[in-house]
């Protein structure tokens, strides 16, 4: 295939979010928080679903049947992009940390490898998205996701659609990266919460 100016063009790739034929649906972990139960946040100043950051999404999650969850976040004047819409960036961050968060329900660390959202409808100022997030399976280190965000109500009109692909790390990963003060206070988080207590710091 070429373009008009004459270049060869790579062929249509499918996307590295689409599950292989070979991914396999794993187990929810048995020290997942119970179907109804809020998912914790992962740390308390975290920008998404940290209760602690003053102007963050303050995003609350709850996990559902299976490795799904609901989770759930209000648009404030913080979360503008357009005069009285929220950032399409903001959404896409809300999406990223309910597809994140259903890395609780398999009890190992992951980062974003890939998220694609797609945006179906504005969402104003002062409306809460609800998204719906769920494992679609587990191949290595990859897990496969996808969500759904709707308007004021569980099965309100879609706004936005996603897919991510997550890779699963060890915990070094953030003790080794992240700045010593957050990592000390995200320990703390964790003692608190009477998880993960032998997270280490970086020297």
């Amino acid at each position: 295939m070429t373009s008009d100016s004459g270049s060869v063009l790579p062929p249509r790739m499918i996307s590295p979010t689409t599950p292989p034929d070979d991914v396999v649906m794993p187990e929810r972990s048995t020290s997942a928080p119970a179907p109804g139960e809020a998912i914790p946040s992962h740390y308390s100043r975290c920008y998404g679903c940290g209760p602690d950051h003053p102007t963050g999404l303050h995003l609350l999650a709850v996990a559902d049947e299976g490795l799904s969850l609901w989770a759930s976040f209000t648009v404030t004047d913080m979360h503008q992009g357009a005069p009285g819409l929220a950032h399409g960036g903001i959404l896409s961050t809300a999406i990223d940390d309910a597809l994140g968060a259903l890395n609780w329900l398999l009890s190992s660390p992951a980062v974003t490898g890939r998220l694609e959202v797609d945006f179906r409808r504005p969402v104003p100022v002062g409306a809460t998205l609800h998204i719906k997030a769920e494992v679609l399976g587990v191949k290595g280190r990859k897990v496969f996701t996808r969500a759904i965000g709707r308007l004021n109500d569980p099965e309100g009109p879609i706004a936005v659609t996603a897919a991510a692909l997550f890779v699963q790390v060890p915990i070094e990963h953030f003790t080794t990266h992240g700045r010593r003060e957050d990592i000390v206070r995200a320990k703390e988080d964790r003692q608190v919460r009477g998880s993960l207590e032998n997270l280490e710091v970086n020297p």
